[in-house]
This record gives C-alpha cells, structure tokens and sequence, in this order.
C-alpha cells in the first residue's frame, strides 16, 4: 500500500480592481485566509493585480504591466516566506519595449522565484481580445518544483489544450493550477451554465486522462461587458472534486489532497503506459488535410 502524501492546496477567488494596491490586500488577505486554514501551495487568479482589461483594444493599458521580479513579487515573496507557502502569482508581464506576456511567477515557500510560465495560447475573441496584448509564451511547457508538490501553472485559454495537459504530465507535473479570467455576457445565464459546465469538464478530463491533480482558480464579479462565474475546483487523478467554491461570488477555497493516488491511478489506469507515441507524428500538424 502506498504511503499518503497530503498536501493542502489554496485557491483566491477575488473580484477584481482597477486599483493594484487594493488586489494586493484582498490577494494577500485571501493568501493569509488560505494558509491560516493550512494551505501550503495557494494559487490566485488569472491577472489577479488588474482588471481584465482585454475587453478593448487600448494602447494606454500596457501601463499596467510590470517586469520579473517587480513591484507584485517584491510585494509576495515575504508573504511565501513568512508563511512558508509557496504561491501562484499571475500579471501582466513587461519583457522588454513591445514584448508583454501573460505570465504566472512561482514562488517557492522560503519566498525565492522557483520559474516563470509564459501563456502559450493567446485567445482573440469578442470580450477576449488578447492577442493584442499578449506575445505567445516562449518558455515552453515549464514544471516547477516547490518544497510541497512539483506543479505547473497554465493560465486560462490553455486549460483547453489536452495536449498542453499531456506535456505537463510528462515533465512530472504532479498538480496542474490554471488561473483563470473566464465569464459570460450578463443576461445568458442558461448559456453561461452550459460553458461553464464545459468549462469544467474539459479539465476534470485533464485528471483522468493524465491522472493528477487539477486546480482552476478563477475570478468573480461584473468587468465591463463580462461577468466572471468562480467555480473555482480542485479535481483529484480521477476526475472526482475534492472542492468547489461558489458561484458568482468571492470564496477562499481550501482542500486537501493526496498526492499519492497519482500513482495508485496510474497503476490501475496506465495511460501514459500505453500511448501510441510512435503514431503520434499528425499532432504537429494544423489539420490532417491528405487524409
């Protein structure tokens, strides 16, 4: 029988501002909430220091971004210290004049930067216009190990991606934490169910197919033209949820996790043992067109 290996995993569904200052001390408030509750890896959301500000195309709002390390790492990294958690910290990146990503900044629980995660798909959609903003990540599908757990950070669009997922299971990643930014138009609530539903669905498939752990975190309350759903979960190797935040509404969510039924799991549903990877060779393509 394999030895339990718990750890404690932390989510901040927030509201967001269009004051830095003020996500910091809901973000830090929720990182302390989390912790006090015995979280050791906490993830905030998708952008967490901003407002989603890809609704529309605006020149001024480059502003917001900020380099590695910079002002919201200088800010954390003493919290990760003091409370010996490591911490998820997605913002705006400046790389350089006219290079900006989508970025998630890992923090190990002595408060040093444990890596960067650049957001490999840049979606450009009504209300999600961030190929203007964002250049696609370069940094390839990083893992990144914490005094806790080995875990990867994918943010939002790429939670779509199954073979993202893959990638990252095959680099070791023991939990894959998505922040994301993800709502609907207000006056569709049927509509907004169903996608949020999908939503869910897709990364509760990520676990079973993968078997590991899922973690979504994602924001709440009315920006602009969106209105963002929460629902934040945390899914264990089969799909099962292990915790749901509310709704609509702001939520720290805290759960605990086992990370040795990865391996039970993949003992009983060895997927990763029977890939056809010497059959794989049509995934580097766009589409299969002489077929």
């Amino acid at each position: 029988m394999l030895k339990p290996r718990l750890v404690r995993l932390g989510l901040v569904q927030m509201p967001g501002s269009a004051d830095r200052e003020s996500n910091w001390r809901v973000a830090e408030a929720g990182v302390r909430d989390c912790a006090a509750r015995g979280a050791q890896i906490i993830c905030l959301q998708e952008l967490f220091t901003t407002l989603y500000f890809c609704q529309t195309e605006t020149h001024a709002h480059f502003d917001l971004a900020e380099p590695i390390p910079g002002p919201t790492v200088e800010r954390f990294a003493p919290l990760a210290r003091e409370l010996e958690a490591a911490l998820v910290l997605p913002f705006f990146e400046r790389r350089a004049a006219g290079v900006y990503h989508n970025s998630a900044v890992v923090l190990d629980a002595d408060g040093s930067i444990t890596g960067t995660y650049r957001k490999m798909h840049i979606p450009d959609d009504p209300g999600f216009l961030e190929k203007f903003y964002f250049t696609p990540g370069d940094l390839g599908f990083r893992v990144f190990d914490t005094r806790y757990a080995r875990i990867a950070a994918p943010i939002c669009w790429d939670q779509w991606y199954p073979e993202a997922a893959r990638l990252f299971a095959l680099a070791g990643a023991e939990i894959l934490f998505y922040p994301t930014a993800i709502g609907w138009k207000p006056g569709a609530p049927e509509e907004a169910d169903a996608y949020a539903g999908a939503w869910e669905t897709v990364q509760r498939g990520h676990a079973i197919a993968n078997g590991l752990y899922v973690a979504a975190v994602n924001r709440v309350g009315r920006e602009g033209d969106l209105e963002f759903w929460g629902r934040s979960f945390i899914a264990g190797p089969f799909g099962r949820i292990a915790a749901r935040a509310a709704a609509y509404a702001p939520e720290n969510l805290v759960a605990e996790i086992d990370l040795s039924l990865i391996e039970q799991t993949r003992r009983e549903w060895p997927f990763l043992r029977d890939r056809r990877i010497d059959a794989f060779g049509g995934l580097l393509k766009r589409y299969l067109d002489d077929t």
